[in-house]
Order: C-alpha cells, then structure tokens, then sequence
C-alpha cells in the first residue's frame, strides 16, 4: 500500500491515547490507512486497518517498529498526537525526500542541544522524532539500521540525541516540515496571523500527563491552550525575568534567560545584560 499511518502503544494508557489520536485521525482524513504496533488488545474494533504485535528486534519499541512498516509512505505519530485538519498532499513531500521531520522547541535548552558522538552548530538543534514521515527505500533502511546502532552506543533514553547526530553526518536527503505539522508550543497559535499557517497535528506531553501523575487529564486543544499560556508566564517567574512586553525589546528576555542558563551562543563581547526582576 501507498500511503499509510503507524502508532506504537506499549502498555494500557498508550493505547488509550493511541486510539484517541487515531479517531481524531479518522475524522479528518478518512481514506488513509492506520496501522498499531502494540501489547494490549485495542477496545475500539475496526479503528485501525491492522493490529500487529511489536517486535522484539530493536532498542526500543518505536525503532523496533519504524521498519516493519507495510507502507512505501509512512507518517509515524507519537500517541500523545490529535489530527486538527487533513494532511493533503503531505506525503508528497517524499517524491523528494526520503524523510521529513520539525524542529524541536526550548533550542537553547541543554536538553535539546545535547549530542553523543558530535557537535553541531545552534542553528543545528535537535529534531522532534514524535512526528516522522518517511519512505521505503534502501537509503531509509539503512539510515534506521544505523539509527539503532547509534542508539545503543549513546545509552541515552530520549532517541532524538542519536538522531540529531545521525541526520548530521548521513547523506540521507531530509526535508525539515513547518512546525504546524507537530505542533508542540501551542501558544504559538497566539501571534500567528490568519493565514500563516494550517494548525494540522498537535503533539503536547500535556494528552499524557494523567500517566506522569497529574490528576487531571486534558484532551483536546482549547484545555492545553490554557494550561500552557499558564506555564508560561509561570516560567518566566521562576527565571526571575519579565516577560517580553508592550513598548520593549521583545528579544531581550529571551537572550537574558539563555544566559542565565549559562549557555548564551552569541560571542561574550554581543552579549546582552541580563536583566533580573525587572
């Protein structure tokens, strides 16, 4: 088959985020295959096309997984995932390219810059592996062999370490996707313009944190759109910084906050001061 979308659920409570996502899926694009890798038996019948067992033959379930898809264009999504629009002609994009991903959000974050094996420059961030879009190929199959290698060698939970390395050094041909593909700062919705962008698959931690010990589950976009204009303006307070606003320079609490992090990328003679507390 052509086209077609993949999910691994490991467990009960990814399942159940899986099937969400997946009905979300079907809503907006009703004609696109959907695959499941898991352990559990699903509770909604007919809501995938295929139910598979996932193997035993990679590091972790996900990379186990990304080869055994049946599809010669495949769109992987992470389960905490909601399709908000139809995908259209996405999976053109690999008439071109043999794989598409975005970026990944808090760039000057040491978790986000972090490598094993290689250096790379800021403007070289890591990339966010919960939305994948990928086809069958030999160069493919081999860029995914080599992805596990370079997992185990790393010993790193988080696969976007080995990743960001991999995509580095390979030849492989990529293409970085629009961030409205794998949508992870929500808030961003609050400056785009009308016609900026098409908001199609939301992907926030924040559809799993009842698994991580929150008590309240959040389940569509409106309630993490809340939740997250919260957390930002709580983390700006926690960094002891005023949030960017009205009649100053907008830039400025960001550089401030990466240098209080201590990880400022402009040379030290352009940096600017950093201002506490307003």
């Amino acid at each position: 088959m052509r086209d077609g979308v993949i999910y691994v659920a490991k467990g009960a409570g990814y399942l159940d985020l899986a099937e969400r996502s997946a009905a979300s899926l079907r809503a907006h694009n009703p004609g696109l295959a959907v695959d499941l890798f898991t352990d559990q038996a699903p509770l909604r019948p007919g809501l995938f096309d295929r139910v598979l067992p996932i193997p035993e033959t990679g590091p972790t379930p996900k990379l186990a997984c990304l080869t055994e898809s049946r599809f010669a264009r495949t769109l992987y999504m992470d389960c905490d995932t909601l399709v908000l629009a139809p995908f259209g002609d996405l999976f053109d994009i690999l008439e071109r390219f043999e794989l598409a991903v975005t970026h990944d959000v808090r760039r000057t974050s040491a978790l986000i810059r972090e490598g094993h094996a290689v250096d790379t420059p800021y403007a070289f961030p890591q990339m966010n592996c919960g939305v994948m879009l990928y086809r069958t190929s030999a160069a493919m199959a081999a860029f995914l062999a080599d992805w596990q290698r370079r997992y185990r060698e790393a010993a790193r939970t988080r696969d976007q370490v080995s990743f960001r390395d991999l995509v580095w050094q390979s030849d492989i041909r990529f293409y970085v996707l629009p961030p409205e593909f794998n949508l992870r700062r929500v808030t961003v919705l609050d400056a785009w313009e009308p016609l900026d962008a098409r908001p199609t698959i939301l992907h926030s931690h924040r559809l799993l944190q009842h698994l991580r010990g929150n008590p309240e589950r959040l389940d569509d976009l409106p309630a993490i759109m809340v939740a997250e204009r919260a957390a930002r303006a709580e983390e700006w307070v926690r960094l002891g910084l005023d949030a960017p606003a009205a009649g100053a320079d907008p830039a400025q609490p960001f550089h401030a906050a990466e240098a209080l992090a201590g990880r400022d990328a402009r040379p030290a003679t352009e940096a600017v001061a950093v201002r506490v507390g307003g």
